[in-house]
């Protein structure tokens, strides 16, 4: 199992772009292989930023957890994902989903309903304009005609949030993957993974072409209490939205507290190899405690697990 790292995009009051390029430089030089940013409504746009740190840090790969479908035409995202794997070197994997219904209704004014068929539409056109091929998709939600010029950059593989059983059959016949998040391991092992895996082979595909990356919370930390106080102001959010509240309760978590990863080395190890046993390819770390030495100390665990 890989294990890489999420660093967002922070931009609640301004962009400091700088900044962010010295952290993801510094994780470069820790030893992590790949970041994944997340795309939040209100925050700056991740590609651009991303395409602007690929730049500055040469190695490190990207990964977006996730961009929403919803926002822009498959036409305009495949320009901007195969701009940025143009200016990366083909850093960028490309993690998409549907966000949620009290967003898309309630900021966006697009409806949530019938969100398989909505994502299947979008993947008609998308995926063949960043495999070089023509697009040409009249869809119930989507339309897509035409192609990409930029025909020498590598496609960036994409990978589709997906928790129920039907998205996940979405997923696993027609794409990289799957990224998860407030899923544990025995949903990870019991329905995620081999409803991901079924899907695949279904659709003539080895379970092997398939991959489940798993986002939870983490924090190396002897002060626990403390630890899960700060996750519990982080992420009560999750608690309310329903496809993040399923896979709370399928767990049997009581808050998505009890989903994040906190303390010591040894009860965080133990945490992670249980990802490790569910047959998890790729755990993203969210560091989520705002102390500077539980921040080290996290990362440090991560990588030597890697390793």
């Amino acid at each position: 199992m890989e294990i890489t790292i999420m660093h967002a995009v922070d931009s609640r009051k301004t962009l400091h772009l700088d900044s962010y390029i010295a952290e993801l430089a510094k994780f470069e030089s820790e030893g992590f292989k790949r970041i994944w940013a997340t795309q939040m409504p209100r925050d700056a746009d991740t590609l651009t930023v991303l395409a602007l740190a690929g730049r500055e840090v040469p190695r490190i790969e990207f990964g977006t957890g996730v961009l929403p479908i919803q926002t822009q035409i498959p036409m305009n995202l495949a320009q901007r994902a195969l701009t940025v794997n143009a200016v990366t070197g083909g850093r960028l994997t490309l993690g998409l989903g549907l966000s949620h219904k009290i967003v898309t209704e309630g900021m966006w004014g697009i409806p949530f309903s019938r969100a398989v068929a909505r994502t299947s539409d979008y993947l008609d056109g998308l995926l063949p304009l960043l495999d070089e091929k023509q697009a040409a998709v009249d869809g119930e939600f989507t339309t897509t005609r035409g192609d990409m010029s930029l025909t020498e950059v590598p496609a960036p593989p994409v990978y589709l949030a997906a928790l129920g059983p039907k998205m996940l059959d979405l997923a696993g016949r027609r794409t990289a993957g799957t990224v998860t998040w407030m899923t544990g391991p025995k949903t990870l092992r019991d329905h995620i993974i081999p409803s991901l895996r079924t899907a695949a082979e279904e659709a003539g595909r080895s379970s092997s072409e398939v991959r489940t990356v798993a986002f939870l919370p983490v924090a190396v930390t002897d002060d626990v209490e403390t630890s899960k106080a700060t996750a519990a102001k982080q992420f009560a959010m999750y608690n309310n939205l329903p496809s993040y509240r399923a896979m709370l309760d399928r767990e049997g978590y009581d808050t998505p507290v009890d989903a994040a990863i906190v303390g010591g080395e040894a009860a965080v190890t133990a945490r992670i190899n249980e990802l490790v046993d569910a047959g998890v390819d790729e755990y993203v770390g969210i560091v989520f405690d705002r102390d500077e030495q539980v921040r080290d100390r996290t990362r440090a665990l991560l990588r030597k697990l890697d390793a």
